[in-house]
């Protein structure tokens, strides 16, 4: 008896120790998450869907790091050899970062690709290979000040707006209000991404289609600079640091301009900061002759190519980038829309049609950011240019001259 009561305590207690062990080996698996800071909003967001994620699997464990100076940062860990297991991509970095050969390509392991918008999997798409999930994804509309246009006795902007509707509008709008401070009709970014919606509205490009050959130098980009940039030339568009405020939608929430050209990152904005403001959104206005077009601004969650965890890592991206996951994220109608067809109703509940149907149905008709590896010389080179333009210091020849010879060095390269 005596001998079998040993026995049996060892047996216990290999069993209790090999339970132990393999409970500590279902809690191992700890993944690294880094991405950046929107907002308090986001980030909350972000945080919601990374504890249903645990809750879904307990054994993986996720840290989460928002850093700042994100390429930098990131960068840093791909020199050491330690990445994140998953990492946020904008979509203007995706071609570096694939050729550098630190991302696992999905393909197959990315679930459900076909209840992503199109336009967002086609963004994501390098070599034919469909690299990783959007995250979500912001467009451009055109937002009014309604009190502003009511005082001047205009009618609000619609969807049929046009280039020239926009134009007269800017100009009835500018002048000075109560305070005797100057009011912009219309804000305007010198940069690149800001005016490429008029360009392609034009029927004009970059680059050809392949990414070969330059082909910015036409009558096209011509006509989309000189109205673009003509808005300020003539005073009725400027930048917001000309109405002492440090972006668009704070010139805008303000009230120093009665119009701006931002994506849905403004809505959380305006309605945490300038909660009073009485306001609109529209799609952008059409080039003349009915060419429309506008950007999507979109990031995905990408998995590194020597992870240690790539499978774990995978189920990570697909979660959050999921119907489940993304819900906990429309649910909320926070700035940036989900990347699911499916989701798109649910977050216009919580965000309210008005507002939020111009930034979905304007997926429609969205241009990516997304250009060659090594474009940002070219993009810096056109956004210095433009800003002369702005000044009147430049004509849109010299803007296309210099920002053409910089995209050959690109495409030389």
């Amino acid at each position: 008896m005596r001998k079998v009561h040993v026995l049996t305590l060892v047996v216990l207690a290999a069993l209790v120790v090999s339970g132990a062990g393999a409970a500590l080996a279902r809690q191992e698996t700890t993944l690294t998450l880094m991405g950046w800071s929107s907002s308090t909003a986001e980030d909350a967001a972000l945080a919601a869907q990374v504890a249903g994620f645990e809750e879904a699997y307990p054994d993986i464990s996720v840290d989460v790091n928002l850093v700042p100076d994100y390429d930098t940062t990131l960068q840093t860990t791909f020199a050491s050899g330690d990445p994140p297991d998953v990492f946020y991509i904008d979509s203007s970095r995706l071609a570096d970062l694939v050729e550098a050969g630190v991302v696992d390509i999905g393909g197959d392991k990315i679930e459900n690709p076909d209840g992503f918008y199109e336009s967002l999997v086609n963004v994501f798409t390098y070599n034919d290979e469909f690299v990783c999930p959007p995250k979500d994804f912001s467009t451009l509309t055109l937002q009014y000040n309604k009190d502003m246009f009511d005082a001047a006795g205009l009618e609000y902007p619609t969807d049929d707006w046009t280039w020239d509707d926009l134009r007269a509008a800017a100009e009835a709008l500018t002048g000075t209000n109560e305070e005797g401070q100057e009011v912009l009709g219309l804000i305007l970014n010198p940069n690149l991404e800001r005016w490429l919606p008029f360009l392609y509205q034009a029927g004009g490009s970059v680059l050809s289609e392949d990414w070969s050959e330059v082909t910015l130098d036409s009558d096209e980009a011509r006509e989309a600079l000189d109205f673009y940039a003509g808005l300020a030339q003539d005073g009725y568009g400027g930048t917001a640091s000309a109405v002492d405020a440090g972006w668009a939608g704070e010139a805008f929430g303000l009230g120093r301009a009665a119009m701006t050209m931002e994506g849905n990152w403004v809505i959380q904005a305006l309605v945490e900061q300038f909660p009073d403001i009485n306001w609109g959104a529209v799609q952008l206005p059409a080039h003349p002759d009915g060419g429309e077009a506008t950007m999507t601004f979109t990031v995905c969650f990408a998995v590194a190519a020597n992870s240690d965890n790539q499978e774990e890592a995978w189920m990570l991206a697909n979660y959050l980038t999921g119907e489940e996951g993304g819900r906990l994220v429309a649910e909320e109608g926070f700035g940036p829309m989900p990347p699911r067809t499916a989701l798109a109703d649910v977050w216009l509940e919580a965000r309210g049609e008005e507002i939020g149907q111009p930034f979905v149905d304007a997926a429609e008709t969205a241009y990516p950011w997304r250009f060659p590896v090594g474009f940002g010389d070219a993009t810096d080179t056109f956004n210095a240019a433009i800003q002369l333009a702005f000044e009147g210091q430049a004509m849109a020849d010299d803007v296309i001259f210099e920002t053409a010879a910089a995209a050959e060095e690109v495409l030389a390269r």
